[in-house]
């Protein structure tokens, strides 16, 4: 089930267009290490090998050609999800079959990148293993031990089974319908691995040289002290004028606009556990900051899925730098979780990293920029991480061919922060809607600065073709995680209704989200204008539309405001009354003596209007 997700839109990956998917599971903790032993047999269950995904992970890290998609098409593997399944119910059946209760098998690994040769070649690092290439089932003939060897085919498990639990596997897997084959045995004298196809030798390699044999390179980084911007577009002013059609064009930009369309292709409520869908709100149309799942009926307790992406603020064209992108990645998606009821002391994070080459040494040094900032992040938030992947070489080479003249596409630096947390109680998770007219609307945020309401590497920078050497917004280590904190207790405290962070589009588009989402029956609309956005025209534009980080937006009652501010101040925030909610289904605010509105159909039509496929 897909429940929870973005999409970002930038032209420059057009030749290498990125796709992350991440699952989740539940395991008994006293199973969450398990070693193969001299002995056990090497099994392969599940499906047959084919020559799809041959060299797919070298594939996936290599440069792109316009030749690419037809040379390497054999690279892409072909799933199948009811063999998929079928082993799944195998692996659990047997997880319990052996005696007392306890799993069949003493260790287990998928045939990920490099198939049959990572996966065994993995869980023999310490003790060698004798493989038997012929015993693996294939999808065809004619497959040489080789591409049998390096196979990235679906649905393949390698498994380490001790010889006397082998007959119970295989009538498990004939009982649920999928193949198990028997390729050999952990364990040779010597740790190395020797391959065999029809009983003749054809490979044998040291488990210490395949491990440790290859020497580190090294790569020459390099990064301007001050990142210049590398382009000029054109510069139009700010005005009053332009807040309420940058609103509408912000909810209406690919990035922000409604991904409905996704959403609803599958099926986010799989076994009953999605306690906060993608979708939020009576009628489900408002986009929620981070999805909830309940996992286990008979508990209150749950997760909480979300992710953050600021790839404009490492953009080299913006004068951004990766250091900071990261670090407002993890900002963002740590608020997300926060937002949904999730404990900010309980979150695990995971990293992908998708770069140009780094044969570049300027790549390579935001690629070190980058990594110096997972690191400061995760101690500062303390939110390890625990998975992540990388691509290294995603970058398109053609030759135009009106020119003749050799091109280059760089994907821009991106890394995607995925964050799981733990929620104490699903019963006070939190949605991204507003709910009752009446009540305030707090900005939660570090003391206002000339950084924090800066407009650089914002989407509104680039709707309105303003000028792009802004400041851009840095996260501040200090406070933020004491932002996230503060919230999480006020949440706790059963003293917030409703809350979203602040990002993509900056507060004006956070409140309109929350706006969209409350419509039902009831009509909730939100009034500024007792609040002025600022009292000059530029800095309402501002205020209007940064994307500064560590800010939330907080949905109280007049009744708990005063809590709520204490709460604020007392972690060295500002606590700030924005707006009141109203029965009028209108987005008002002030800027001087002149009052502007924006209906809420209007901004939801927007919102849904542009991804509406």
């Amino acid at each position: 089930p897909t429940v929870s997700g973005g999409v970002f839109f930038d032209d420059r990956y057009v030749g290498n267009p990125l796709v992350f998917c991440g699952c989740i599971g539940l395991l008994p903790r006293a199973l969450v290490k398990g070693a193969p032993k001299a002995g056990d047999r090497i099994i392969a269950l599940g499906g047959r090998t084919g020559r799809d995904g041959i060299h797919g992970a070298t594939f996936s890290s290599a440069e792109l050609q316009s030749t690419s998609a037809s040379e390497f098409s054999h690279a892409v593997q072909i799933g199948n999800a009811i063999e998929e399944k079928r082993v799944l119910d195998c692996i659990l059946r047997a997880r319990s079959a052996g005696p007392g209760g306890t799993p069949l098998y003493t260790a287990m690994t998928d045939c990920g990148a490099g198939g049959f040769s990572s996966a065994v070649g993995e869980m023999a690092s310490q003790l060698g293993a004798s493989v038997e290439l012929s015993h693996a089932p294939v999808k065809y003939a004619g497959l040489s031990y080789t591409e049998i060897w390096i196979s990235e085919a679906q649905e393949r498990m390698v498994l380490s089974v001790p010889q006397e639990h082998v007959a119970a596997l295989r009538a498990i897997a004939q009982q649920e319908g999928t193949l198990l084959a028997d390729l050999g045995e952990f364990g040779t004298p010597d740790k190395s691995i020797r391959l065999h196809y029809q009983g003749t030798l054809v490979g044998e390699l040291s488990c210490d040289f395949l491990h440790e044999g290859l020497p580190n390179p090294t790569r020459e980084a390099t990064w301007p002290a001050q990142p210049q911007p590398v382009a000029q577009t054109a510069s139009h002013a700010a005005s009053q004028d332009s807040i309420a059609p940058t609103l509408l064009a912000l909810l209406a930009h690919p990035t922000i606009a409604s991904k409905h369309w996704i959403i609803r292709q599958y099926d986010h409520e799989v076994q009953g556990a999605t306690v906060v869908k993608p979708l939020v709100g009576p009628r489900g149309v408002g986009p929620a900051s981070a999805a909830v799942l309940q996992p286990i009926p008979a508990s209150h307790r749950g997760i909480a899925i979300s992710q953050g992406l600021q790839t404009s603020v490492g953009d080299a064209r913006l004068g951004g730098d990766p250091y900071w992108m990261v670090l407002a990645s993890i900002d963002e998606c740590v608020r997300n979780l926060v937002c949904a009821g999730a404990d900010p002391a309980r979150i695990a994070i995971l990293d992908n990293f998708c770069w140009p080459s780094c044969d570049k040494p300027s790549n390579m040094g935001a690629l070190v920029r980058a990594s110096a900032a997972c690191y400061h992040g995760a101690k500062a938030f303390r939110t390890p991480f625990v998975s992540g992947k990388d691509s290294l070489s995603n970058q398109l080479r053609y030759t135009d061919p009106a020119t003749g003249e050799a091109k280059l596409i760089e994907i821009p630096f991106t890394l995607l922060v995925t964050g799981l947390a733990i929620v104490p109680d699903v019963r006070r998770a939190l949605t991204t809607d507003a709910k009752q007219p009446g009540n305030h609307l707090v900005l939660i945020a570090p003391p206002a600065s000339r950084e924090t309401v800066a407009l650089g590497a914002s989407l509104a920078q680039e709707v309105s073709r303003l000028a792009i050497n802004l400041p851009i917004p840095h996260v501040d280590l200090a406070l933020a995680p004491k932002a996230a904190a503060c919230i999480a207790g006020l949440i706790g405290q059963g003293l917030v209704r409703s809350a979203h962070d602040c990002s993509e589009g900056g507060i004006l588009v956070a409140i309109a989200e929350m706006l969209i989402g409350a419509q039902g029956d009831a009509r909730i609309g939100c009034d500024l204008t007792s609040h002025a956005l600022s009292s000059s025209h530029a800095d309402a534009f501002a205020h209007a539309f940064s994307e500064g980080p560590t800010r939330y937006l907080l949905e109280v009652s007049p009744a708990d405001a005063p809590r709520v501010h204490q709460a604020a101040h007392a972690s060295g925030l500002e606590a700030t009354h924005v707006a009141t909610l109203t029965p009028a289904a209108h987005l008002s605010w002030r800027i001087g003596s002149e009052s502007q509105q924006v209906s809420v159909d209007a901004l939801t039509k927007a919102w849904r209007g542009t991804l509406d496929w």
